[in-house]
């Protein structure tokens, strides 16, 4: 029998929170910055034969293209990661997304290459959503399992507060190069500089990460599976098998989370810039502060999960998202600043509240030697329904329809799946992730197997 997992002791467990949380702020930085530059630069840049709109469509689809590659990065990730461990696939996928990020500071431009360049652009957004797919899981999971459980929902949060640690650096970056250059500097060579960046953030984050131990259930996992002798079940199968309706809960838990967040700190830089015709840096400053104060939120959130449990939280941020969608584009509208201000805040006050829970919830769901490949499944494949389309669906129905009440309708449809998926999931606050699989009624081969 092999030998019961050794916490992290209490002075590791910060270290590694500091690991995971720096090398997701330094992704999602790389991940955002596409976003905004996408609402703000990409449509001028790489689509310039398009009317403004249309350009703005053309740029969110190149966007969108990248979380096609997110499921992929999951199942590969999640695959090597139950596999042979949560950190090695993490350094991989911060490489792949810094390395992306920098090429697309380097691109060409249309006037230069033509056609050629959004397809050399697509490519890269393809490797930055194949990266950020295996990226989460793995980041969640290596504060999780190294933590106890009476305080998982805290710890495991920090890692989410790279999202918007990394939308705050990303807009706080191009808010400063919108700051001190003229639009036609910043179109002609300033949006690069946040991109190039990227790579001096990469070697920062690689530093931390190498110094971080792999988690301790996943060494014991990995040590009592050596040592049975029976041919064991790939990660996905053994997913499937036995955690399909945890994926399912997981998926329809994305839904809102996902789509308001794309839609009020990615979409709304070019509504508030093309519709209401509000400066770039003042949309830009308006998502910067509103990411300030999430980072703040979503450790609160974590702990307030640790004493009521993941449900009630999430659930109250799904139906708060679902209503404020109609109350945040009408003070978008007013074009004052600080009704701009308090509709993104608010938006990701009640965001912050299905996001903060997510990490350790999800981690709870699935056993330990699927634990990678579950998590990653269940929040990346629906990113392609969720995120993937939100701002090109937005930036549809803003076209089609000339109003934001039908994207306010299309947050608050998504805000009810999410509540019915939670509702129709377990309560898993307190849950010890080394018996995961067995306290759902599980055999003990298939939370010990691959």
């Amino acid at each position: 029998m092999a030998a019961p997992p050794e916490l992290a002791k209490p002075a590791s467990l910060p270290r590694v929170v500091a690991a995971s949380l720096i090398g997701t702020t330094i992704e999602w930085y790389d991940y955002f910055l596409y976003g905004s530059a996408a609402a703000l630069v990409f449509g001028h840049v790489f689509f310039p034969k398009s009317d403004p709109l249309t350009g703005t469509l053309l740029s969110f689809l190149t966007y969108a293209i990248g979380f096609a590659a997110r499921p992929l990065g999951a199942l590969v990730f999640g695959h090597f990661g139950d596999r042979i461990g949560r950190k090695k696939l993490l350094v991989l996928s911060l490489l792949l997304m810094g390395g992306a990020t920098t090429l697309i500071g380097c691109l060409p431009t249309y006037d230069q290459v033509g056609v050629a360049a959004p397809v050399m652009l697509t490519v890269l957004r393809l490797v930055q959503g194949f990266a950020l797919g295996g990226e989460w899981g793995g980041a969640v999971l290596l504060v999780s399992e190294h933590g106890d459980q009476r305080r998982r929902g805290f710890w495991a949060s920090w890692p989410q507060g790279g999202a918007p640690a990394g939308n705050l650096l990303a807009a706080g970056v191009l808010s400063l190069m919108t700051a001190v250059q003229s639009d036609a500097a910043f179109l002609s060579w300033g949006w690069r500089v946040p991109f190039l960046l990227s790579a001096v953030l990469v070697m920062v984050g690689l530093w931390i990460r190498l110094a971080v131990d792999e988690s301790p259930l996943f060494k014991a996992a990995l040590a009592a599976a050596e040592e049975r002798t029976e041919q064991q079940k790939p990660p996905l199968v053994a997913v499937l098998r036995d955690h399909w309706r945890d994926v399912l809960v997981a998926m329809g838990a994305r839904m809102a989370e996902n789509i308001s967040y794309y839609v009020m700190t990615t979409f709304v830089l070019a509504y508030a810039v093309g519709h209401t015709h509000l400066p770039k840096q003042t949309a830009l400053n308006a998502v910067l502060i509103g990411s300030a104060v999430q980072f703040a939120l979503i450790p609160l959130f974590g702990a307030l999960s640790d004493r009521v449990g993941r449900k009630p939280v999430y659930l109250v941020g799904a139906v708060g998202v679902g209503v404020w969608a109609f109350v945040f584009f009408g003070l978008v509208d007013t074009k004052d600043f600080t009704s701009l201000v308090t509709a993104v805040t608010v938006g990701l006050f009640f965001h912050s509240m299905m996001y903060a829970p997510q990490a350790a919830f999800f981690s709870e769901l699935f056993a330990t030697r699927t634990r990678y490949s579950g998590a990653s499944i269940g929040a990346q494949f629906s990113s392609v329904a969720a995120g993937a389309p939100a701002p090109l669906i937005a930036t549809a129905l803003l076209k089609d329809y000339g109003s934001a009440t039908p994207i306010a309708v299309y947050v608050a449809i998504a805000a009810a799946i999410t509540v019915l998926a939670v509702l129709c999931g377990r309560e898993t606050r307190g849950t010890d992730l080394a018996e995961a699989g067995a306290a759902r009624g599980d055999s003990v081969k298939a939370a010990t197997t691959v």
